[in-house]
């Protein structure tokens, strides 16, 4: 009897012990699964934000301590470019990865005229891409790509989306310029209130936490289109300027500009602190990218340095944007890149990032994750932007623009490295260089927009 009993307690022992085992491998294995999940990325994009628009990139007016910090932990570039100089053609190159021409979005997808039209649904995008790689990808935000419900970013590979789909909207009612009423929840119009900026940083806290890698075994990849500082100028506490039904006719007064611009680009720092927050708390950030941008160049409102042009220009200043790149312990600190990179660089990177290639084999952007990780130069190539009668190609620090006004072609040369403001034109000094940058721009434009299917000029 008691050699049974003896017999039953060492089996209960070794059971005991085989579970206390297959627990601490579980859990062991968990954590590693958990340690070696690929990084987050969290890509934020202002809006009409311009290249000396936040105090790290020389604002001495507007205040944006987040945003610095993030600079000097982390990389920023001083030649980075907006592949277009207004909002949607810039934000097709960005989700393809590809000059935005391809796509047949070289101009706005305007609220009066584009109802109907958008981004094509079958073109790749980031989210597509990396939704293939296991992650869980949400956009809050401005989308721009589509008012139409069949080019909802839901459709485009995101699983959440809360914002708007026009060029801007008021603050406080979302309601576009066409009094269009413009605040959807994933596919369906759902209007709620709060200040845009406010909501889109609310939503993106959101998100960190309910698809937190360490509950889902998943990474993520949050897209945050901020609005500001783009029209109409709206604080916090200001009035409702539009109505449903009716087209913007509420102004705001000139002279109250600036304080309330300032305003506009703080708030949209301060969210960032929170994003950034919310990373630590959950002790997220060591691995995440956030890689911050505008989406083209100011307006007259807005702040270009000494850059000559504004939005909408293919100047320096319609084009060359603020951009920063921040990983903790992976990129460097501190790092002033001069380096060129465009939007539609991001997508092959954050791929190349989790060593994985496009889908698409004909994009036209490059990866930069050498130079994100060992400062490796970029390539050579040549780079160009084109809007409506403007185009330019820019090869090195030389740089030809050319205009068509009134039948009459304007053909200028710059040297960047020399003349960054754009003033002393080296045509007639270089003629031969001239004639040929000239040859290779035409043949892009040619090139890019065959058999394509125009969006919006």
């Amino acid at each position: 009897m008691n050699k049974d009993i003896n017999t039953i307690l060492c089996s209960l022992s070794l059971l005991l012990l085989m579970l206390i085992a297959c627990k601490a491998n579980k859990t062991t294995s968990h954590k590693s699964t958990s340690q070696s999940l690929r990084p987050n990325i969290v890509l934020i994009m202002a809006d009409d934000l311009g290249y000396a628009g936040i105090s790290c990139f020389g604002d001495k007016f507007i205040n944006t301590p987040n945003l610095d910090q993030l600079s000097s932990e982390g990389i920023m570039f001083t030649d980075f470019h907006s592949n277009g100089v207004v909002c949607s053609p810039t934000r097709a190159a960005l989700m393809t990865g590809k000059y935005q021409q391809r796509t047949g979005v070289n101009g706005v997808i305007t609220a009066a005229s584009h109802r109907e039209v958008g981004l094509n649904i079958n073109e790749v995008t980031i989210a597509d891409e990396l939704k293939k790689h296991n992650y869980n990808c949400g956009i809050f935000g401005k989308w721009h790509l589509g008012y139409s419900q069949k080019y909802n970013p839901r459709f485009q590979g995101f699983d959440k989306y809360v914002g708007f789909v026009s060029g801007n909207i008021d603050y406080h009612a979302h309601i576009d310029q066409e009094g269009y009423l413009d605040w959807w929840r994933d596919t369906t119009i759902n209007n709620e209130e709060g200040y845009t900026t406010d909501l889109i940083t609310k939503y993106g806290t959101s998100f960190i936490e309910e698809y937190d890698p360490k509950k889902t075994g998943k990474p993520f990849f949050l897209y945050l289109p901020h609005e500001a500082p783009h029209s109409p100028f709206q604080k916090r506490i200001d009035k409702i300027l539009r109505k449903v039904g009716t087209p913007e006719t509420n102004i705001v007064s000139v002279d109250s500009i600036p304080i309330i611009y300032k305003e506009m680009v703080e708030v949209m720092d301060a969210g960032i602190g929170k994003i950034m927050q919310t990373l630590r708390k959950k002790e997220l950030d060591k691995n995440t990218i956030i890689l911050f941008c505008s989406d083209n160049g100011a307006n007259k409102y807005g702040n270009n340095g000494q850059l000559r042009g504004t939005k909408g220009s293919v100047y320096e200043g319609g084009h060359r944007v603020p951009a920063i790149a921040w990983y903790p312990g992976v990129f460097k600190q501190g790092i002033k890149s001069q380096q060129t990179v465009l939007t539609m660089d991001l997508l092959p990177t954050f791929l190349d990032i989790i060593n994985e290639k496009p889908s698409d084999q004909n994009i036209d952007g490059i990866s930069i994750k050498n130079l994100l990780f060992s400062e490796a130069k970029i390539p050579d190539r040549d780079l160009f932007w084109k809007f409506k009668n403007a185009s330019t190609i820019r090869r090195g620090d030389m740089k030809l623009v050319l205009t068509m006004t009134k039948n009459i072609e304007i053909i200028e040369l710059y040297n960047l490295a020399e003349d960054i403001n754009e003033r002393d034109d080296l045509s007639q000094k270089y003629p031969e260089l001239t004639l040929q940058l000239k040859k290779v721009l035409i043949e892009w434009d040619k090139e890019v927009h065959e058999g394509i299917e125009v969006v919006s000029k």
